[in-house]
């Protein structure tokens, strides 16, 4: 089974849709044994980076969600959960992430070129060889709506790459862990064919 933590923010039914569409069963949990005890979980996210933190905390999930990646099952970060991961955020100063990946979230500079929040289609230079990204192309495009991006200590665990002013890095894998910063749930087909094959790592995991 596939979770999709429910902690009060974030466009959790849009997600959930998306898994059903394509034939996968996920369900909405705020509870940490159902977290726990899921194939695969995925942390989506809207909304600002303290709000989402402080939800997280007063349910009590954030232990939960970083026992499940310790665990070595899939997991995957839409959007504001891609930041959430990291240890902090200019967005909001003083608020711990969830410090699973070393690095801080910040806000795209001030560019009267540009507008910001950086929102619609662009293109990602993927990392080759990644399973998640399985009969997706190289440079595809994807949907993007946010004003702040992650800047990872360990350039390692870059995925995915994207030209919006500067390069930044718009996906994230390390071990079990794969995040984006866009929203696959909302970018068509190639979107689709992202969570499909999440889906699938959950499904083979399953079976062990």
């Amino acid at each position: 089974m596939i979770s999709i933590v429910d902690y009060g923010m974030g466009n959790l039914r849009s997600v959930k849709k998306a898994f059903e569409s394509l034939g996968f069963s996920a369900n909405l949990t705020r509870s940490p044994q159902e977290i726990l005890n899921s194939d695969g979980l995925v942390l989506p996210g809207v909304g600002a980076f303290g709000d989402c933190m402080k939800n997280l905390e007063e349910y009590d999930l954030s232990e939960p969600i970083k026992n499940f990646i310790s665990g070595g099952k899939p997991f995957l970060g839409i959007c504001l959960g891609l930041q959430l991961l990291f240890e902090g955020s200019e967005e909001s100063p003083g608020v711990r992430g969830l410090g699973v990946l070393r690095g801080r979230v910040m806000r795209f500079p001030i560019d009267k070129r540009l507008k910001v929040p950086h929102m619609g289609w662009n293109q990602v230079d993927i990392k080759p060889g990644l399973p998640i990204a399985r009969g997706i192309t190289n440079g595809s495009w994807f949907y993007f709506v946010h004003s702040y991006f992650p800047e990872p200590e360990d350039e390692g665990v870059i995925a995915g790459r994207t030209q919006y002013g500067i390069e930044f890095a718009s996906a994230v894998q390390k071990e079990n862990i794969f995040a984006c910063q866009f929203h696959p749930e909302k970018s068509s087909a190639t979107g689709l064919r992202l969570l499909e094959n999440f889906a699938f790592m959950c499904k083979e995991r399953g079976k062990r």
